[in-house]
C-alpha cells in the first residue's frame, strides 16, 4: 500500500471528512513531486498604491449595516508549544483577571451593544484546544448567536515519515501521530462543518478572520464598511515592513496575471533573498488578518470540488516536538492568506501596526502584560507609547510560561523603557520600573530585582 493510501485509510478510520481527505491528497501529490512552492523574484512585482485604513470615510450607518452581515472568526488551534504549553494559548492571562479569550469576547460584546447587531463570534479550534476553550467560554451565556455554534473544528491529518512519506507510528503517544493542516484548512473546515452554509442561511455575507493570539485585530466597523463597499471577494490586511519583518510572508503581484500572491519565507529562493528581504522593494507583510465574501467562497469551493489549490508548505518536524531525537516527520500545511491568489479582484489594505500584536514568545507576552499596552472599556488593546520597547529575555530561563511566570509574576512598568535585555537567571519582584535602556547581566547564579526597584 502506498504512503498516500495508508494516510487516506487512517484518516477515513478516524472520521476525517472526505473533502478534507481530498485536499490532503492533492497536497500529498505535490509533496511527492518535490513541489517546493518557490515564487521567483523574476516572476513578481512589488505591491504598490493601496489604500490605508486610516483614510477611510464611511458613515456610521454604512458601518453598522456592514457589521450586521459580518461574522468574526478567530483561529484558535495553537497550543503555544514553543512556550511550553499543552493547552490553548488563548487561556493565558493578559491581565490578572483577563485571558486572551476574555478580551476577544469583550470586543465582540461591546460592538454588539453599541451597534445593535448580532455579530457572531466563531472559534476554529483544533482537536487539542477545543475542550479547554469551550469550558472557558461556558460562563458567557450570551455569546452564542441563535442558530450558530461558537466553534467549529479544524481538520487533522497524519504526520508523515520524512524518509518514505508513510504515516508515522508513535505508540508512546498516538495523539502525536496527528497534526492540524495549517490555517489554510480554514476554508475546508468551514465547508465540511456546515458553518459556511449556516452563516449564509442566517443572512451573513462577509467574514473577518484573524489569529486569536493577535489582540490587535479587534473587529472594526470601519473595516467592515470598507470591505462591504469594495465589492472585493477577498482582502488582506497588510502592514509596512521593517528590517525585523523579513521572516514573515509578504504580498507580491504575479506578473503573469496581475493577481496578489502571498510569498512566505520558505517560498523564497536563496538567490532571491536580498531583493525579497528588502523592505524598500517589498513594502508590505501580511498581518494574517483577512476578509472574504461568504457567497463567493461557497461558489469557489463548489466549482473546485473543495480544493482551492493553495501552495504547499512542507514543514519538517520531529514526531514529538519536545524530543529532537524522535522520528523526523513532514507536516503538510498551507497558509490561509495564500487564498488571496485564488480570487480574481482580491485586494489589500494597509493598516497600522496596532492591528498586528501577535504573541509568539514570552518577550511578546511580557510587553502585552505591561503598561506599554492598555485594555479599554471597549476591550480594544492600545499602545500607550509611540514605539514599544525591545524586550529580550534569556531563552535558557524564560522560554516556557512556567519559567517566565515563576521569575516574573508581575510585568515591570515598561512605558518609559527603550529596551530591557536580561541575561541569566533573574527574578523580578512586584512594582519594578524600567526606564531607558536596561541590561541585566549573567553572574552565573540566580539574582533578584527587588520589589519596587527603579532600573535605568
Amino acid at each position: 500500500m502506498s504512503g498516500l493510501a495508508m494516510a487516506q485509510q487512517r484518516m477515513t478510520e478516524a472520521g476525517v471528512p472526505q473533502r478534507a481527505i481530498d485536499v490532503f491528497s492533492s497536497f500529498y501529490a505535490k509533496l511527492e513531486q518535490g513541489d517546493s512552492g518557490m515564487i521567483r523574484e523574476a516572476d513578481v512585482e512589488p505591491l504598490d498604491g493601496i489604500d490605508h485604513a486610516g483614510s477611510l470615510q464611511l458613515s456610521d450607518e454604512e458601518c453598522r449595516a456592514a457589521a450586521g452581515v459580518t461574522a468574526v472568526i478567530k483561529l484558535n488551534g495553537g497550543l503555544g508549544t514553543s512556550m511550553g504549553l499543552d493547552k490553548a494559548k488563548t487561556l493565558l492571562s493578559v491581565r490578572p483577571d483577563l485571558t486572551f479569550l476574555d478580551v476577544i469576547v469583550g470586543q465582540v460584546r461591546h460592538l454588539r451593544q453599541t451597534l445593535d447587531v448580532r455579530l457572531p463570534l466563531l472559534f476554529m479550534n483544533s482537536f487539542r484546544t477545543r475542550d479547554d476553550t469551550l469550558a472557558a467560554l461556558a460562563r458567557y451565556d450570551d455569546l452564542e448567536v441563535e442558530g450558530l455554534p461558537i466553534d467549529f473544528l479544524q481538520n487533522r491529518e497524519p504526520k508523515l515519515r520524512a524518509d518514505d512519506l508513510t504515516p508515522v507510528d508513535w505508540p508512546a503517544d498516538p495523539s502525536l501521530e496527528w497534526c492540524p493542516p495549517g490555517h489554510g484548512d480554514l476554508y475546508t473546515a468551514l465547508e465540511v462543518s456546515g458553518i459556511l452554509d449556516a452563516l449564509l442561511d442566517a443572512g451573513y455575507r462577509y467574514a473577518t478572520v484573524s489569529n486569536a493570539d493577535n489582540l490587535g485585530s479587534a473587529p472594526d466597523p470601519a473595516m467592515m464598511g470598507w470591505f462591504a463597499a469594495s465589492g472585493a471577494p477577498y482582502a488582506a490586511e497588510v502592514c509596512r515592513r521593517t528590517p525585523a519583518d523579513v521572516k514573515g510572508g509578504h504580498i507580491v503581484v504575479r506578473k503573469s496575471d496581475g493577481r496578489l500572491v502571498l510569498r512566505e519565507t520558505a517560498q523564497v529562493a536563496p538567490e532571491d533573498a536580498p531583493e525579497a528581504d528588502d523592505p524598500q522593494r517589498h513594502q508590505y507583510f501580511h498581518c494574517n488578518n483577512l476578509w472574504f465574501d461568504l457567497r463567493v467562497m461557497k461558489a469557489t469551493l463548489e466549482a473546485r470540488d473543495g480544493i482551492l489549490g493553495l501552495p504547499l508548505i512542507r514543514n519538517a518536524k520531529t514526531v514529538d516536538p519536545t524530543d529532537p531525537s524522535s522520528t523526523k516527520v513532514v507536516q503538510i500545511e498551507s497558509a490561509m492568506g495564500a487564498a488571496v491568489e485564488v480570487f480574481e479582484g482580491a485586494t489589500a489594505i494597509e493598516v497600522d501596526r496596532s492591528r498586528f500584536l501577535p504573541v509568539k514568545t514570552t518577550n511578546d507576552l511580557m510587553l502585552l502584560r505591561s503598561d506599554v499596552y492598555g485594555v479599554g472599556e471597549d476591550f480594544r488593546v492600545r499602545a500607550q507609547v509611540s514605539s514599544a520597547p525591545l524586550v529580550d529575555l534569556d531563552r535558557r530561563f524564560y522560554t516556557t510560561i512556567a519559567d517566565f511566570d515563576a521569575r516574573i509574576p508581575e510585568a515591570p512598568s515598561l512605558v518609559d523603557a527603550t529596551s530591557l535585555r536580561v541575561k541569566g537567571d533573574w527574578r523580578f519582584g512586584r512594582g519594578v520600573t524600567v526606564r531607558g535602556d536596561v541590561a541585566l547581566d549573567d553572574s552565573g547564579a540566580a539574582q533578584s530585582v527587588p520589589a519596587g526597584a527603579q532600573l535605568g
